[in-house]
C-alpha cells in the first residue's frame, strides 16, 4: 500500500486507539485521563505510514480543527509556491508586489523580513499597547487599510516580533503576487496535490483569508502536510513545493530561545527545536498554533506528529503538546 492509501485508509479510523497497543499507542492513551477536557487528536506518522493515532473529548477522524497560527506555516508553504512559479521571491519587497503598499511602512520589507517576523513594524501581540497588536486588528472594520497604518518602528530585518500583521500582509502579498485568492492558490497548490478535499478557512471582512490562521483541517491531513514538509516538498511521489524553498524555510533565520521557551529558532513562520530525549539531542521543526496546535517534524526519526487542541489561551496547551512529542519519541525507541 502507497502512503496516500495508508493515509486515506486512516481517515476511516474514527475514536479510541486506532491501532493495536504498541508502546506508541499505550504513549498516546495516557493523555485520556488529562485533566484538561481539551485535547483533540495526535497523528503519528513513521517512513510516510500512520503508526499510531488517538482521538479524544468527541473528536472523531473527520473533524475539521482550528489550528489557530499554525495557519501562518501554510501560508509560508503558499509563499514557496508562489515563489516555484515565478511569482515573487524571497528577495523581492512588499511593495514590489502590491502596490496600494508603496507608501506604508512595509513597503521596503523584503519577504525574507515579513517571513520570519522581521518586518521593522511596530506590532507586537504580547503587547495590547502595540499599534500593530493582533487584538487590535481583529476588531479594525477594514483590516487591509490596518495594516498598511502600522508604524515602522525598527529597520527591517533588524529585530524579531512576533504579530499575526505579518503574516496576514504575508498573505495579502501572494494574493496580489498570483492574482488569485489565498484559499484558491491553497486549493490548487497544495491541499489537492497532498489529497486533502476537507478543509475551511475564515475570511476577513475585505474577504481575504487570514493568512495569519482561523484554518480548519483535519488532525491527519495536518500530517500530511508534515510529511510533505519532512520530503523535502514531495508527497506520495509527487513535487508540492522546490526542495529549496523548504530547506530556507526550515533554517534558522531568527534566535528566539531567549525569549520563547518552546523553541530555539525561527524560519520563515516555522520554528525548530532541539529536544532531548532520552539522552540524545533530537531536533524537531514544527508549526504551532494558540492551544498547542501543532505540526512537528522529525528528520532523524522520518517522523510526523500532529496534534489538535482546543487549549485556546490556555498556558497548559503548548506545554502538552510538547510533552505528547517527548513521549512519542521516547516510545518510538522501544518498539
Amino acid at each position: 500500500m502507497n502512503r496516500a492509501r495508508h493515509l486515506a485508509a486512516a481517515l476511516l479510523l474514527a475514536g479510541g486507539a486506532a491501532h493495536a497497543e504498541t508502546p506508541l499507542a499505550g504513549a498516546l492513551a495516557q493523555w485520556d485521563r488529562d485533566d484538561h477536557p481539551d485535547l483533540r487528536a495526535v497523528v503519528v506518522l513513521r517512513h510516510g505510514a500512520v503508526v499510531a493515532e488517538r482521538y479524544y473529548n468527541g473528536e472523531t477522524a473527520d473533524t475539521l480543527h482550528d489550528v489557530r497560527s499554525a495557519g501562518k506555516s501554510i501560508t509560508a508553504l503558499l509563499a514557496g509556491a508562489a515563489a516555484d512559479r515565478g511569482k515573487l521571491s524571497a528577495a523581492g519587497k512588499v511593495g514590489q508586489y502590491w502596490p496600494a503598499s508603496r507608501s506604508s511602512a512595509i513597503a521596503d520589507a523584503t519577504l525574507d523580513n515579513v517571513l520570519s517576523m522581521r518586518s521593522g513594524l511596530d506590532a507586537f501581540d504580547e503587547d495590547p499597547a502595540s499599534p500593530g497588536n493582533e487584538d487590535k486588528m481583529d476588531d479594525a472594520a477594514d483590516p487591509v487599510a490596518f495594516a498598511l497604518a502600522i508604524p515602522r518602528q525598527t529597520a527591517p530585518g533588524t529585530q524579531y516580533r512576533y504579530n499575526s500583521a505579518t503574516a496576514y500582509i504575508a498573505g495579502l502579498v501572494i494574493e496580489q503576487a498570483t492574482s488569485t485568492k489565498l484559499d484558491d492558490f491553497a486549493r490548487q497548490t497544495l491541499f489537492e496535490p497532498l489529497g486533502i478535499a476537507r478543509w475551511q478557512w475564515i475570511a476577513d471582512t475585505a474577504g481575504h483569508p487570514k493568512g495569519q490562521g482561523n484554518l480548519s483541517l483535519r488532525a491527519l491531513d495536518l500530517a500530511r502536510i508534515g510529511q510533505m514538509v519532512l520530503g523535502k516538498g514531495v508527497y506520495d511521489g509527487r513535487r508540492v513545493i522546490s526542495a529549496g524553498w523548504i530547506e530556507t524555510m526550515l533554517a534558522p533565520h531568527v534566535r528566539i530561545g531567549d525569549t520563547d521557551r518552546y523553541a530555539d529558532d525561527y524560519g520563515y513562520f516555522w520554528y525548530a527545536k532541539t529536544q532531548t530525549v532520552n539522552g540524545g539531542a533530537v531536533r524537531v521543526h514544527f508549526a504551532s498554533g494558540n492551544g498547542g496546535n501543532k505540526i512537528y517534524v522529525v528528520p532523524s526519526r522520518d517522523m510526523v506528529v500532529a496534534v489538535t487542541s482546543s487549549a485556546y489561551g490556555k498556558g497548559y496547551g503548548q506545554l502538552r503538546s510538547e510533552n505528547i512529542l517527548k513521549a512519542v519519541l521516547a516510545a518510538d525507541q522501544l518498539k
